[in-house]
Protein backbone atom coordinates (compact mmCIF):
# COMPACT_ATOMS: atom_id res chain seq x y z
CA UNK A 1 0.00 0.00 0.00
CA UNK A 2 1.39 3.36 -1.01
CA UNK A 3 0.09 5.39 1.90
CA UNK A 4 1.91 6.17 5.11
CA UNK A 5 -0.10 6.33 8.31
CA UNK A 6 0.77 9.03 10.87
CA UNK A 7 0.19 8.82 14.58
CA UNK A 8 -0.53 12.55 15.03
CA UNK A 9 -3.65 14.10 13.54
CA UNK A 10 -1.91 17.32 12.55
CA UNK A 11 1.46 19.02 12.30
CA UNK A 12 2.65 22.33 13.66
CA UNK A 13 3.51 25.41 11.62
CA UNK A 14 7.28 24.87 11.86
CA UNK A 15 7.34 21.17 10.98
CA UNK A 16 8.88 20.27 7.64
CA UNK A 17 8.24 16.84 6.15
CA UNK A 18 11.28 15.16 4.57
CA UNK A 19 10.73 13.90 1.04
CA UNK A 20 10.70 10.26 2.12
CA UNK A 21 7.89 11.02 4.60
CA UNK A 22 5.27 12.39 2.26
CA UNK A 23 3.31 10.59 -0.39
CA UNK A 24 3.57 11.09 -4.12
CA UNK A 25 -0.09 11.52 -5.03
CA UNK A 26 0.31 10.35 -8.60
CA UNK A 27 1.81 7.08 -7.39
CA UNK A 28 -0.93 6.77 -4.78
CA UNK A 29 -3.75 7.23 -7.27
CA UNK A 30 -2.12 4.90 -9.79
CA UNK A 31 -1.50 2.39 -7.01
CA UNK A 32 -5.10 2.66 -5.87
CA UNK A 33 -6.24 1.82 -9.38
CA UNK A 34 -3.89 -1.15 -9.54
CA UNK A 35 -5.03 -2.38 -6.13
CA UNK A 36 -8.68 -2.19 -7.09
CA UNK A 37 -9.46 0.72 -4.74
CA UNK A 38 -10.31 2.75 -7.84
CA UNK A 39 -11.56 1.52 -11.18
CA UNK A 40 -9.16 2.07 -14.06
CA UNK A 41 -9.90 5.32 -15.92
CA UNK A 42 -9.40 6.35 -19.56
CA UNK A 43 -5.84 7.29 -18.61
CA UNK A 44 -5.11 3.64 -17.78
CA UNK A 45 -7.51 1.61 -19.97
CA UNK A 46 -8.81 1.56 -23.53
CA UNK A 47 -12.33 2.75 -24.23
CA UNK A 48 -13.76 -0.67 -24.98
CA UNK A 49 -16.53 -2.90 -23.63
CA UNK A 50 -14.70 -3.31 -20.33
CA UNK A 51 -14.52 0.47 -20.00
CA UNK A 52 -18.27 0.76 -20.56
CA UNK A 53 -18.89 -1.86 -17.90
CA UNK A 54 -16.59 0.04 -15.52
CA UNK A 55 -18.54 3.26 -15.98
CA UNK A 56 -21.81 1.47 -15.31
CA UNK A 57 -20.38 0.21 -12.02
CA UNK A 58 -19.48 3.64 -10.59
CA UNK A 59 -20.92 3.59 -7.04
CA UNK A 60 -23.25 5.97 -5.20
CA UNK A 61 -23.61 8.93 -5.34
CA UNK A 62 -25.18 8.37 -8.73
CA UNK A 63 -23.15 9.39 -11.72
CA UNK A 64 -24.02 10.19 -15.32
CA UNK A 65 -23.87 8.27 -18.57
CA UNK A 66 -23.31 11.47 -20.58
CA UNK A 67 -20.35 11.79 -22.93
CA UNK A 68 -17.25 12.71 -20.96
CA UNK A 69 -15.27 15.81 -21.80
CA UNK A 70 -11.89 14.71 -23.22
CA UNK A 71 -8.98 15.06 -20.81
CA UNK A 72 -7.18 17.42 -23.16
CA UNK A 73 -10.14 19.81 -23.28
CA UNK A 74 -10.85 19.64 -19.53
CA UNK A 75 -7.24 20.51 -18.72
CA UNK A 76 -6.72 23.26 -21.30
CA UNK A 77 -9.95 25.29 -21.19
CA UNK A 78 -10.82 26.40 -17.69
CA UNK A 79 -10.96 29.32 -15.27
CA UNK A 80 -8.22 29.85 -12.69
CA UNK A 81 -7.69 33.60 -12.50
CA UNK A 82 -4.62 33.27 -10.32
CA UNK A 83 -2.88 32.19 -13.54
CA UNK A 84 -4.64 34.51 -15.97
CA UNK A 85 -8.11 35.52 -17.09
CA UNK A 86 -8.10 33.79 -20.48
CA UNK A 87 -9.33 30.19 -20.33
CA UNK A 88 -6.10 29.04 -21.98
CA UNK A 89 -3.90 30.83 -19.45
CA UNK A 90 -4.04 28.30 -16.58
CA UNK A 91 -2.66 25.47 -18.71
CA UNK A 92 0.13 27.76 -19.94
CA UNK A 93 1.05 29.37 -16.62
CA UNK A 94 0.24 26.96 -13.79
CA UNK A 95 3.47 25.02 -14.11
CA UNK A 96 4.96 27.46 -11.60
CA UNK A 97 2.72 26.13 -8.80
CA UNK A 98 4.57 24.00 -6.23
CA UNK A 99 2.20 21.37 -4.86
CA UNK A 100 4.46 19.13 -2.76
CA UNK A 101 4.61 19.32 0.18
CA UNK A 102 1.15 20.82 0.76
CA UNK A 103 -0.78 21.39 3.96
CA UNK A 104 -4.24 22.65 4.84
CA UNK A 105 -4.85 24.72 7.96
CA UNK A 106 -8.17 23.72 9.56
CA UNK A 107 -9.53 26.15 12.13
CA UNK A 108 -12.67 27.35 13.86
CA UNK A 109 -15.40 25.40 15.60
CA UNK A 110 -13.84 21.94 15.45
CA UNK A 111 -12.55 19.57 18.11
CA UNK A 112 -9.34 18.83 16.16
CA UNK A 113 -8.01 22.00 14.55
CA UNK A 114 -4.53 22.02 13.10
CA UNK A 115 -2.38 21.97 10.00
CA UNK A 116 -2.90 18.72 8.09
CA UNK A 117 -0.74 17.40 5.29
CA UNK A 118 -2.95 16.72 2.29
CA UNK A 119 -1.84 13.08 2.37
CA UNK A 120 -3.25 12.75 5.88
CA UNK A 121 -6.68 13.66 4.52
CA UNK A 122 -6.64 10.90 1.90
CA UNK A 123 -7.93 7.52 3.00
CA UNK A 124 -7.67 4.47 0.72
CA UNK A 125 -11.01 3.38 2.15
CA UNK A 126 -12.83 6.51 0.98
CA UNK A 127 -10.97 7.46 -2.20
CA UNK A 128 -13.25 6.88 -5.18
CA UNK A 129 -14.13 8.05 -8.65
CA UNK A 130 -17.29 10.01 -9.43
CA UNK A 131 -18.36 11.32 -12.80
CA UNK A 132 -20.00 14.72 -12.40
CA UNK A 133 -21.01 17.49 -14.72
CA UNK A 134 -19.63 20.90 -13.72
CA UNK A 135 -21.26 24.03 -15.16
CA UNK A 136 -19.83 27.51 -15.47
CA UNK A 137 -21.86 30.71 -15.47
CA UNK A 138 -20.63 31.49 -18.98
CA UNK A 139 -23.12 28.78 -20.06
CA UNK A 140 -20.70 25.95 -20.83
CA UNK A 141 -20.29 22.69 -18.99
CA UNK A 142 -18.06 19.63 -18.79
CA UNK A 143 -18.51 16.03 -17.65
CA UNK A 144 -15.44 14.97 -15.67
CA UNK A 145 -14.50 11.80 -13.75
CA UNK A 146 -13.09 13.13 -10.48
CA UNK A 147 -11.01 11.15 -8.01
CA UNK A 148 -11.46 12.17 -4.39
CA UNK A 149 -13.25 11.66 -1.11
CA UNK A 150 -16.44 13.11 0.37
CA UNK A 151 -15.96 16.36 2.28
CA UNK A 152 -18.07 14.72 4.99
CA UNK A 153 -15.15 12.35 5.68
CA UNK A 154 -12.86 15.30 6.39
CA UNK A 155 -15.56 16.78 8.63
CA UNK A 156 -15.77 13.54 10.58
CA UNK A 157 -12.00 13.62 11.04
CA UNK A 158 -11.88 17.13 12.55
CA UNK A 159 -15.22 16.91 14.41
CA UNK A 160 -17.09 20.22 13.96
CA UNK A 161 -18.90 21.51 17.04
CA UNK A 162 -22.50 22.69 17.23
CA UNK A 163 -21.28 26.27 16.67
CA UNK A 164 -20.22 25.49 13.10
CA UNK A 165 -22.88 26.73 10.67
CA UNK A 166 -20.72 27.25 7.57
CA UNK A 167 -17.45 26.03 6.05
CA UNK A 168 -15.13 28.69 4.61
CA UNK A 169 -12.31 27.92 2.16
CA UNK A 170 -9.27 29.85 0.92
CA UNK A 171 -6.99 29.27 -2.05
CA UNK A 172 -3.23 29.72 -1.93
CA UNK A 173 -2.18 33.33 -2.54
CA UNK A 174 1.44 33.57 -3.70
CA UNK A 175 2.39 36.18 -6.28
CA UNK A 176 5.71 34.44 -6.98
CA UNK A 177 3.88 31.29 -8.09
CA UNK A 178 0.65 32.79 -9.39
CA UNK A 179 1.24 35.55 -11.97
CA UNK A 180 -2.43 36.44 -12.22
CA UNK A 181 -2.54 37.61 -8.60
CA UNK A 182 -0.27 40.54 -9.52
CA UNK A 183 -3.41 42.14 -10.94
CA UNK A 184 -6.43 43.16 -8.84
CA UNK A 185 -8.90 41.09 -10.80
CA UNK A 186 -10.32 39.90 -7.48
CA UNK A 187 -9.66 40.59 -3.82
CA UNK A 188 -7.04 37.88 -3.23
CA UNK A 189 -6.90 35.27 -1.82
CA UNK A 190 -9.78 33.50 -3.50
CA UNK A 191 -12.49 32.58 -0.99
CA UNK A 192 -15.55 30.36 -1.03
CA UNK A 193 -18.03 28.88 1.43
CA UNK A 194 -20.81 26.39 1.98
CA UNK A 195 -23.52 25.85 4.52
CA UNK A 196 -22.86 22.87 6.80
CA UNK A 197 -25.61 20.76 5.23
CA UNK A 198 -24.23 21.49 1.76
CA UNK A 199 -20.75 20.52 2.90
CA UNK A 200 -22.05 17.28 4.41
CA UNK A 201 -24.07 16.30 1.32
CA UNK A 202 -22.73 13.03 -0.19
CA UNK A 203 -22.25 14.71 -3.57
CA UNK A 204 -19.75 17.25 -2.22
CA UNK A 205 -16.27 16.03 -3.08
CA UNK A 206 -12.71 16.93 -2.12
CA UNK A 207 -10.93 16.08 -5.36
CA UNK A 208 -7.27 15.02 -5.56
CA UNK A 209 -7.36 13.71 -9.11
CA UNK A 210 -9.27 13.45 -12.37
CA UNK A 211 -9.40 10.83 -15.11
CA UNK A 212 -7.53 8.44 -12.80
CA UNK A 213 -4.53 10.75 -12.55
CA UNK A 214 -3.24 13.35 -10.13
CA UNK A 215 -4.95 16.75 -10.46
CA UNK A 216 -3.10 18.99 -12.95
CA UNK A 217 -2.05 22.35 -11.51
CA UNK A 218 -4.45 24.23 -13.78
CA UNK A 219 -7.38 22.22 -12.41
CA UNK A 220 -6.67 22.98 -8.77
CA UNK A 221 -3.88 20.70 -7.57
CA UNK A 222 -3.38 19.25 -5.13
CA UNK A 223 -6.78 19.60 -3.43
CA UNK A 224 -9.96 21.24 -4.70
CA UNK A 225 -13.65 21.25 -3.95
CA UNK A 226 -16.25 19.87 -6.36
CA UNK A 227 -19.88 20.89 -5.75
CA UNK A 228 -21.67 19.63 -8.86
CA UNK A 229 -25.06 21.34 -8.38
CA UNK A 230 -23.49 24.80 -8.16
CA UNK A 231 -21.71 26.95 -10.73
CA UNK A 232 -18.06 26.10 -11.26
CA UNK A 233 -16.60 29.06 -9.38
CA UNK A 234 -17.93 27.57 -6.11
CA UNK A 235 -15.56 24.60 -6.57
CA UNK A 236 -12.52 26.37 -5.12
CA UNK A 237 -9.05 25.21 -6.18
CA UNK A 238 -5.68 24.65 -4.44
CA UNK A 239 -7.15 24.88 -0.94
CA UNK A 240 -4.86 25.94 1.92
CA UNK A 241 -7.40 26.96 4.60
CA UNK A 242 -10.68 25.49 5.81
CA UNK A 243 -12.53 27.21 8.65
CA UNK A 244 -15.72 26.09 10.40
CA UNK A 245 -17.52 29.30 11.31
CA UNK A 246 -20.77 30.62 12.80
CA UNK A 247 -21.42 33.44 10.29
CA UNK A 248 -21.88 33.21 6.53
CA UNK A 249 -18.38 33.73 5.09
CA UNK A 250 -17.47 36.24 2.43
CA UNK A 251 -16.89 34.73 -1.00
CA UNK A 252 -14.79 36.17 -3.79
CA UNK A 253 -17.28 36.60 -6.62
CA UNK A 254 -20.05 37.69 -4.29
CA UNK A 255 -17.76 40.41 -2.94
CA UNK A 256 -16.70 41.42 -6.45
CA UNK A 257 -20.17 41.57 -8.04
CA UNK A 258 -22.95 40.81 -5.55
CA UNK A 259 -25.66 41.70 -8.06
CA UNK A 260 -24.40 38.90 -10.32
CA UNK A 261 -23.05 36.20 -8.01
CA UNK A 262 -24.88 35.18 -4.86
CA UNK A 263 -23.53 33.14 -1.96
CA UNK A 264 -25.46 30.02 -2.94
CA UNK A 265 -24.84 30.06 -6.71
CA UNK A 266 -27.00 27.02 -7.35
CA UNK A 267 -27.54 26.26 -11.02
CA UNK A 268 -30.98 27.74 -11.70
CA UNK A 269 -32.17 28.12 -15.31
CA UNK A 270 -35.14 30.20 -14.14
CA UNK A 271 -32.91 33.03 -12.88
CA UNK A 272 -30.89 34.83 -15.55
CA UNK A 273 -27.47 36.29 -14.97
CA UNK A 274 -27.78 40.08 -15.45
CA UNK A 275 -25.81 39.80 -18.70
CA UNK A 276 -27.00 36.47 -20.15
CA UNK A 277 -29.57 33.72 -19.86
CA UNK A 278 -28.88 30.62 -17.76
CA UNK A 279 -31.58 28.55 -19.50
CA UNK A 280 -29.24 26.66 -21.84
CA UNK A 281 -25.59 25.61 -22.04
CA UNK A 282 -22.91 24.24 -24.36
CA UNK A 283 -21.56 20.83 -23.40
CA UNK A 284 -17.83 20.55 -24.12
CA UNK A 285 -17.52 16.91 -25.11
CA UNK A 286 -14.85 16.83 -27.79
CA UNK A 287 -17.23 16.18 -30.69
CA UNK A 288 -16.04 19.21 -32.60
CA UNK A 289 -16.63 22.93 -32.75
CA UNK A 290 -20.09 22.86 -34.33
CA UNK A 291 -21.33 20.08 -32.04
CA UNK A 292 -20.19 22.11 -29.03
CA UNK A 293 -22.11 25.13 -30.31
CA UNK A 294 -25.36 23.21 -30.02
CA UNK A 295 -27.08 24.31 -26.83
CA UNK A 296 -28.90 21.99 -24.46
CA UNK A 297 -31.42 22.74 -21.75
CA UNK A 298 -29.97 23.60 -18.35
CA UNK A 299 -31.47 21.50 -15.56
CA UNK A 300 -32.33 22.85 -12.09
CA UNK A 301 -29.47 22.20 -9.69
CA UNK A 302 -27.49 21.06 -12.73
CA UNK A 303 -29.49 17.82 -12.84
CA UNK A 304 -28.93 16.86 -9.19
CA UNK A 305 -32.26 18.14 -7.85
CA UNK A 306 -33.30 14.74 -6.49
CA UNK A 307 -30.23 14.78 -4.24
CA UNK A 308 -30.06 18.40 -3.11
CA UNK A 309 -33.31 20.34 -3.66
CA UNK A 310 -34.65 19.45 -0.20
CA UNK A 311 -31.88 21.55 1.40
CA UNK A 312 -33.47 24.69 -0.05
CA UNK A 313 -37.10 23.92 0.69
CA UNK A 314 -39.02 27.11 1.45
CA UNK A 315 -36.26 29.41 0.20
CA UNK A 316 -36.90 31.98 -2.51
CA UNK A 317 -34.21 30.89 -4.97
CA UNK A 318 -34.46 34.14 -6.90
CA UNK A 319 -33.47 36.01 -3.74
CA UNK A 320 -31.02 33.42 -2.45
CA UNK A 321 -29.29 33.00 -5.79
Amino acid sequence: MLIRQRSAHHVTENEVTPQEMYLNRRSFIAGAVAAGLLPASPAFAAKDAAEKKRLEAVPWPRSTDEIQTPYEQATSYNNYYEFGTDKRDPAKNAGSLITEPWSVNITGAVAKPGRYWVEDLISPQTLEERIYRLRCVEAWSMVIPWVGFPLSKLMAMVEPTSKAKYVAFKTLYDRSQMPGTRFRVLDWPYREGLRMDEAANPLTLMAVGMYGEELPNQNGAPLRLVVPWKYGFKSIKSIVEIAFVEEQPKTSWNMSAPQEYGFYSNVNPAVSHPRWSQASERRLDGRGFFASLKRIETLPFNGYADDVASMYSGMDLSAFY
